[in-house]
């Protein structure tokens, strides 16, 4: 180029200034019940204002900063209506969670002694913070991107230590350097498009088709490995599916509340105990397992057993395991036969009740995986673990550990349409069906999917439906 510059398009970056907004808010920010303490927080321009109004810090105002201080709290512009002793520590914008000012009240726990502090704050000019409030504020300010916000729902939410474990991954950023990797990229290949439509005659020449095709290629393919996480976040976020099936009486109950240490099913000798499914969610690695104990498997079954049989099926369909439990090698065939016009899922057997046989019989070679156990002595059970997780990984396999994720649906459907956009873009400029303005047209979409994931522009709508899953005063 002959020193001309490009104009700006809409793909380029644009720095986005802070939005303020004007009222404070505050909450509870711990559950409420009987404990030691707990938190109550006050975020925005008036915070210092409003605390001052029900705070009389035994050192006096202004605070230090960032150190937390004695304190007495009171009703509203009346010092002599105690409500609690406790700490207040001050969080000046914009080195704050929330990037405003920020004040937070150490108060003793339980239910009252919070929520006269909150009703004080709320009368001293505070609004009651709405869920996920504080969170967003942090994301508009410039102190989180959209991500690691979720990052942070998700890290309360978590059940196991795998979606623990994505959590923080996500909230390091590495799902956020990715995607700002990915729509670099994009960017791009718009900047190419860009260039080839604005100066056409510039002495670089006509810009060469195949460049941007790679280009494509290249972007199409790290979108295609981060969906490709999809099946193994959604495993450790609800854990594997291990469904234990076989005849009535077969010792699966007794079974699954070995394997989790508690009594969670009915225990009972007479066949046709179970007649719903019950599962349980088990910590375990690499991936938590959701075991299921299913009505049992027969031919002459009333019709309320017929419906248990119903439920059996549809959780056989979607499992990722099936323990096919029965106490003779006999009637671990027949079940594993039934199991098998039920399910794809591969089957590993529990040769149960082991505690009763006295001879101690050989178990014959197999073509598949069986294996001795017994609820009343625990013997086998580790060994029957070992065997399912390997039958689960053998079928999703594990995730790097520095690999991020895409654990939520927007996430997903953000990324598929960016693909889905890209795709089409590459078959109408490879087969030069349409004109480049109109072609680049599925970049810019493309392009606009990536920022909505991001939190690169605003979305109110994005951001209302993100933030009302959190808690109050998160």
């Amino acid at each position: 180029m002959r020193g001309r510059k490009r104009r700006k398009t809409a793909a380029d970056d644009t720095p986005r200034a802070p939005r303020v907004r004007e009222d404070t808010i505050a909450a509870i920010a711990t559950v409420l019940g009987r404990g030691a303490i707990a938190v109550v927080r006050v975020s925005g321009t008036d915070a210092v204002r409003i605390c001052r109004r029900i705070v009389s810090p035994l050192a006096g105002w202004p605070l230090v900063a960032r150190k937390a201080t004695h304190c007495h709290m009171h009703e509203a512009d009346n010092p002599v209506g105690t409500i609690d002793e406790g700490l207040i520590t001050l969080f000046p914008a914009p080195r704050s969670y929330t990037g405003e000012d920020l004040v937070e009240l150490g108060v003793h726990g339980g239910t009252y002694v919070p929520m006269a502090v909150l009703a004080a704050l709320v009368s001293a000019g505070a609004r009651p913070a709405q869920p996920g409030e504080f969170t967003e504020r942090a994301v508009l300010n410039g102190k989180l991107d959209l991500l690691r916000a979720e990052a942070i729902g998700d890290l309360i939410d978590a059940r196991t230590r795998a979606s623990h474990r994505m959590a923080l991954q996500q909230l390091s950023g590495a799902l956020s350097h990715r995607l700002t990797s990915l729509r670099a990229g994009i960017v791009e290949i718009h900047a190419l498009l860009a260039y080839d439509l604005d100066f056409p005659g510039e002495d670089d020449g006509e810009l060469p088709r195949r460049r941007v095709i790679e280009a494509c290629d290249a972007t199409i393919a790290a979108l295609d490995e981060l969906l490709s996480t999809v099946p193994a976040a959604i495993l450790g976020r609800e854990g594997a599916v291990v469904v234990l099936a076989g005849p009535p009486n077969a010792g699966k109950s007794s079974l699954l509340n070995a394997l989790v240490g508690e009594s969670r099913v009915i225990v009972s000798e007479a066949p046709g105990t179970t007649r719903d499914a019950v599962d349980v969610l088990l910590e375990h690695d690499p991936w938590p397992l959701r075991l299921v104990d299913t009505a049992g498997l027969r031919d002459e079954a009333d019709a309320l057993e017929r419906l248990g049989m119903e439920v059996s099926a549809r959780w056989l369909a979607r499992a990722h395991v099936a323990v096919a439990c029965a106490e003779t090698i006999t009637s671990l065939e027949t079940a594993r036969t039934a199991i098998a016009t039920l399910s794809d899922a591969p089957v590993v057997g529990a040769l149960t009740k082991r505690d009763l046989v006295v001879n101690g019989e050989a178990i014959p070679q197999l073509s598949w995986p069986v294996i001795p156990v017994s609820a009343v002595s625990g013997a086998g059970l580790t060994a029957l673990l070992d065997r399912v997780t390997e039958a689960v990984l053998a079928t999703t396999g594990t995730a790097e550990a520095d690999t991020p994720m895409v654990t939520r649906a927007r996430h997903r459907s953000a990324l598929e349409n960016a693909r889905r956009e890209l795709a089409a873009f590459r078959e109408a400029w490879r087969a030069d069906t349409l004109p480049a303005p109109v072609a680049a047209v599925h970049v810019r979409e493309a392009l606009r999917e990536l920022d909505h994931l991001i939190g690169a522009v605003d979305v109110d709508e994005v951001l209302a439906r993100v933030f009302a899953t959190f808690c109050v005063g998160k």
